[in-house]
């Protein structure tokens, strides 16, 4: 079998789909997407075409090797988001050659299924917390909100209240026992950070997300010694070698790699292994596609460490189209009492509505996330 053509659809949402085709007339799929920057990732995939054309498509680790060794520059958001996509659509292909799903490649399974959270959004108390009433009534267990929107590297304390209202209200709502995890999106600077940390320590989250951005990993130690919650991080960090940096800082509890950023299956699978080694907790970054999410569950089979799943379902960048929309059987993306079953169907466990991917890739999209100013004009952390 030898691969035969690579071709690429902007999809909206914000999302790029990778489609591998091969002599054999099986074909591959996947999510090669960095959000905002997708005609980036397009172009970088297209430039690795020439090391795919004519490969066996089961000699995986051999390609990513390629791919990742062959160039002398390497690393980063858009050149492993490429080989993340391509190393996706390997791995459906070879689950679809010999009839079993990728974990099953992977060790098999470690589990029966997978516990997920959902998203909610909303301004003011009032809003999410009825938003993560009506979660946790259609099953879900756990909810992952924003805590702020704009912040400055020392702002008011009235915007450390705001985020304390909008979680008590979950909390309220929800109940002691719910999982509230607080993403803090890097918005929020080591000064600010430490004072939020404490100041949500007595509702027991689940997990406070990227409460620094990734490049001030120093200051994660100052921050977790404000408070017992988890830190997680993760979702812009793209190797191993990066992550290897934040295990052995030790200041992380769960670490969120993407499998549409960080190489793919096949790095996330070895991410994950060294984050055992460390004790360490994985909760997959997945705010995208079907692809994207079908290859994280194929992870979360296999891997002992893996204890929650993101999904994008119903979350706000989905308004004009959703996960479902583009599978032919919108049933695999079920939940049930807030877990997912473990995807059984060859490859990546779902098949693609490939003529609705065409018929939406001729709108295209140009998706941006929007430029934050704070109330003096400088530039603020989206």
């Amino acid at each position: 079998m030898k691969i035969t053509e690579l071709e690429l659809f902007l999809v909206p949402p914000r999302w790029l789909f990778l489609k591998m085709s091969t002599d054999a007339g099986i074909s591959g799929w996947g999510e090669p997407v960095v959000e905002g920057r997708a005609e980036t990732v397009k172009t970088a995939v297209a430039e690795g075409q020439e090391l795919l054309i004519g490969r066996d498509p089961d000699d995986i680790e051999d390609i990513w090797q390629t791919l990742y060794r062959g160039a002398f520059y390497r690393g980063g958001p858009i050149l492993m988001s490429a080989i993340a996509g391509i190393d996706q659509a390997l791995w459906d292909i070879k689950g679809k050659r010999y009839g079993l799903p990728v974990y099953t490649f992977l060790g098999g399974k470690t589990r029966d299924r997978i516990r997920v959270y959902s998203w909610i959004g909303g301004d003011r108390p009032k809003d999410v917390g009825e938003q993560a009433k009506q979660k946790q009534t259609e099953g879900f267990t756990a909810i992952k909100m924003n805590a702020c929107e704009e912040m400055h590297y020392i702002d008011s304390h009235a915007k450390v209240d705001a985020v304390i209202e909008r979680v008590a209200a979950v909390r309220e709502q929800t109940g002691k026992d719910f999982g509230i995890a607080v993403d803090f999106h890097g918005r929020v600077h080591r000064a600010m950070a430490k004072v939020l940390t404490r100041e949500l320590e007595s509702f027991h989250l689940l997990f406070i997300e990227e409460p620094v951005l990734p490049e001030n990993l120093d200051a994660l130690r100052e921050i977790a010694r404000h408070t017992t919650t988890p830190l997680a991080t993760g979702e812009r960090l793209y190797s191993r070698w990066e992550f290897r940096r934040i295990l052995e800082q030790g200041y992380v509890d769960i670490i969120q790699p993407d499998l549409s950023h960080a190489g793919g299956i096949s790095e996330v699978k070895r991410i994950a292994a060294m984050a055992e080694a460390y004790d360490v907790a994985v909760a997959p970054h997945c705010p995208l596609g079907p692809v994207a999410l079908s290859a994280s569950l194929q992870l979360d089979a296999c891997t002992p460490n893996v204890f929650i799943q993101e999904q994008s379902l119903g979350i706000h960048y989905n308004q004009s189209q959703d996960l479902v929309d583009y599978v032919v059987n919108p049933r695999v993306f079920q939940f049930h009492d807030g877990f997912a079953a473990l995807p059984d169907g060859p490859g990546l466990g779902i098949e693609i509505d490939e003529r609705r991917v065409r018929e939406q890739a001729a709108q295209c999209h140009n998706w941006k996330n929007p430029v934050w100013r704070n109330e003096d004009g400088t530039v603020a952390e989206w």
